[in-house]
């Protein structure tokens, strides 16, 4: 007999791997990413968002929590991934703009990859078909 046990997908990247279901302290630790990566966004990266508004919108911590995927949605810039580029580029001072925050709730600092959130774009598109 075979069995048929529900099994977690994973998706293997180069870094680290990430599985669709997340432990509970992988999601109060992307909470916790998410709150402090905007203020820092918002707050320490004026000069490199240059008047566009930048939210997190999603942080996905890898198992071993040593990466976090960050989903960034743009808004009132014209290209926005070259936006989120940037801010990839700046990742070494945001991790330690991170580390100064969070020092006492977590040992290891992840590292940090940045990804444009198109999901608002894609809901607007779809509204805007229906309309028509």
């Amino acid at each position: 007999m075979q069995n048929n046990h529900i099994r977690n997908t994973c998706i293997k990247p180069v870094i680290a791997y990430f599985c669709s279901m997340e432990t509970q302290r992988q999601q109060k630790i992307g909470r916790l990413l998410q709150r402090d990566l905007s203020e820092i966004i918002q707050m320490e990266m004026k000069a490199v968002v240059a008047g566009a508004m930048v939210t997190v919108t999603k942080v996905t911590i890898s198992p071993d929590l040593s990466l976090a995927k960050v989903h960034l949605s743009v808004f009132a810039s014209k290209d926005k991934k070259s936006l989120v580029e940037k801010i990839g580029q700046h990742t070494r001072e945001i991790r330690g703009h991170l580390g100064k925050r969070v020092r006492h709730q977590l040992r290891i600092i992840p590292d940090l990859a940045f990804y444009l959130d198109d999901s608002l774009d894609y809901i607007d598109r779809i509204e805007d078909l229906l309309h028509e």
